[in-house]
């Protein structure tokens, strides 16, 4: 992660009644300067007569030296420093012996002239290095230690340069930020609000904002024209590497603006981060697929497109031979693995067993090695002729020495998810996916809705306020679930980390899409009837697009989780464990809120 110190280096001069400069920037060039540095003691070592420790700060790490035959007693107070401790030393600056080439200040040392311990501290739980022995649930409980690790301080410098470099980005297009409240209704479509109780408003309860969406489409009305807002917004629901209870999105809104307006302005913010945080010029148009394509050849609306490997279809081909997991299969796709026919029988068995997880739910895996001969040999040779098996190694266009892995299942959509973990898998395990490569796509063309067994009607796949394609408004009426939506998201490396569309704007329209959704026109004005009046006066076409901060940071960080780029996250169930929060509020609280607690028996 060396680029984030050039792009972070500190270019300015910290000098403060404690210090006269910081732990990250002093050099050779400074030899025979009298300092003053303030900061944390990272480790001590004895010597001989000499005590070294290493002091650290948030711009770096410099080497102290105490010296026993210049000053006895200064050395023997530095003998008792421990880990962590918050001192004050003022020295020389001097040119190093062993000079240490992996940081910095690795050309200089301080010869110490006086000592101050400003703080004694306690033994951490946990070395406070980047190769740290605490695990995951520790460092959580003290997470400001945790934060002093250089690693993790970087990320969020990293999440500093970002957000400015987007402000940067969006003031220079005329965009304005503006505050919206995060105390609002509640609006239960989608995913769950997190409620709060009014005390003023007995019985009544605000909602925190899922995300902005309406407030930023009333700024429209209002005339904004181009609105945003780097903003937490709050969903509770179950969680993973790239979910957080709470969350910081790039939120942003503009009138007047088409489908390709949005894309293109969005898409230059995107390769203006990727110029000036990771130093990468691109200046190719970002490639376009449909939900469609993503969902038939990648089994995913994110897919990652590192690599290729796309699904093919075998329907047409396995069907018939005898093989009833295949004649009575709704769907039959494979992936080609190029020179992965050396699997042995055991590794062949782990992706078997991979794909059986019940988080996936395959039931089971037929492979195929294309051999040196040309020839194909399968786990389900006594169901094929040579020749069948010929015509799938060419639908494949598989050459001497690939793997096919093929899935099938009774459900289209879900075996190709199943076929997407495998292809991520085999992605990992070749190496196809390092963390330092980028391969950026807008996937367009999204479905308007999609049916919910639980609810029992369509639901919105983004929002009930996106427009549908303006061709295919006439379906709205006749075949409703065949709709595309004006929508887009934008991926990199298999993640989502943006996404919009253009909204509607027409009140009509707006009460047609309630309809489609199951809200009476009283449910529905009862929820949005602020929007749909406000768009009796007058309100402009508008679109916009919602970045995911903390995905942007993670990714240019390139950090398996977005956990470790944010200050204080929550763990996987939710918990702030440092804060030990959520927790119980006491009985004057409750009767204050007129609430009452239902006890639940575990």
């Amino acid at each position: 992660m060396d680029f984030f110190f050039v792009t972070l280096r500190v270019h300015f001069y910290i000098t403060t009644m404690y210090r006269t400069h910081t732990c990250g920037e002093l050099r050779l060039t400074d030899a025979g300067k009298t300092v003053t540095l303030a900061g944390w003691i990272q480790r001590t070592r004895k010597m001989g007569g000499m005590t070294f420790a290493d002091l650290r700060d948030r711009y770096g790490i410099t080497q102290l030296v105490f010296n026993d035959s210049i000053d006895a007693q200064l050395c023997e107070k530095a003998n008792h420093l421990g880990r962590e401790y918050v001192v004050q030393v003022i020295g020389t600056v001097n040119e190093r012996e062993s000079k240490n080439k992996n940081i910095p200040t690795g050309e200089i040392e301080i010869i110490a002239q006086e000592l101050n311990i400003l703080n004694e501290a306690q033994t951490p739980p946990f070395t406070i290095e980047d190769n740290t022995d605490g695990g995951d649930d520790l460092r959580m409980k003290y997470r400001y230690l945790d934060l002093r690790r250089a690693c993790v301080r970087k990320n969020l410098e990293l999440r500093h340069k970002m957000a400015f470099e987007v402000r940067s980005y969006l003031d220079s297009k005329g965009f304005l930020e503006v505050e919206t409240p995060v105390l609002i209704g509640s609006t239960p479509e989608g995913a769950r609000d997190f409620v709060v109780p009014s005390r003023m408003n007995p019985g009544q309860f605000y909602a925190l904002p899922q995300s902005p969406q309406t407030l930023k489409q009333l700024l429209m009305v209002a005339g904004f024209d181009r609105y945003f807002q780097i903003v937490k917004c709050f969903r509770d629901e179950d969680l993973r590497a790239d979910r957080q209870p709470e969350f910081t999105q790039i939120d942003c809104e503009m009138s007047f603006v088409e489908q390709e307006d949005v894309i293109s302005l969005f898409e230059g913010m995107a390769k203006h981060l990727f110029k000036t945080i990771r130093g990468l010029e691109i200046t190719e148009a970002f490639p376009r697929m449909t939900w469609h394509d993503a969902m038939k050849y990648y089994g995913s609306d994110k897919p990652d497109t590192r690599f290729e490997m796309k699904f093919v279809e075998l329907m047409d081909i396995m069907k018939g031979s005898g093989f009833s997991v295949f004649d009575n299969a709704a769907y039959i796709g494979g992936i080609c693995a190029k020179g992965a026919a050396t699997y042995t029988r055991k590794q062949l068995d782990g992706l078997t067993e991979f794909v059986k997880r019940p988080q996936i739910g395959a039931k089971g895996m037929v492979y195929a090695r294309v051999e040196a001969d040309g020839t194909v040999k399968s786990s389900v040779d006594k169901f094929y002729t040579q020749e069948k098996l010929q015509e799938m190694k060419a639908a494949f266009n598989a050459e001497p020495g690939d793997l096919i892995l093929i899935l099938s299942g009774d459900d289209v959509m879900k075996t190709r998810k199943q076929l997407c973990e495998l292809r991520l898998e085999m992605g990992s395990q070749l190496g196809l996916r390092p963390k330092d490569k980028f391969s950026c796509l807008w996937v367009i063309d999204f479905p308007m809705y999609e049916w919910s067994e639980e609810e029992g009607r369509l639901m919105a796949m983004h929002h009930p306020f996106t427009s549908p394609k303006p061709e295919d408004v006439p379906l709205l009426d006749t075949n409703p679930a065949e709709v595309r939506a004006n929508a887009y998201d934008m991926v990199i490396n298999g993640v989502e980390v943006g996404g919009g569309s253009i909204r509607i704007h027409d009140s009509e329209l707006q009460a047609k899409i309630f309809k489609i959704l199951g809200f009476t026109p009283e449910k529905a004005q009862e929820q949005f009837g602020f929007l749909m009046n406000a768009f009796k006066f007058g309100a402009p076409p508008h679109g916009g697009l919602a970045y995911g901060l903390d995905r942007w940071v993670s990714l240019f960080a390139e950090l398996d989780s977005i956990r470790d780029c944010i200050a204080f996250p929550k763990n996987n169930s939710g918990r702030d464990v440092m804060l030990d929060a959520p927790s119980r509020i006491d009985q004057k609280q409750l009767d204050e809120l007129y609430l009452n607690i239902k006890e639940i028996n575990n």
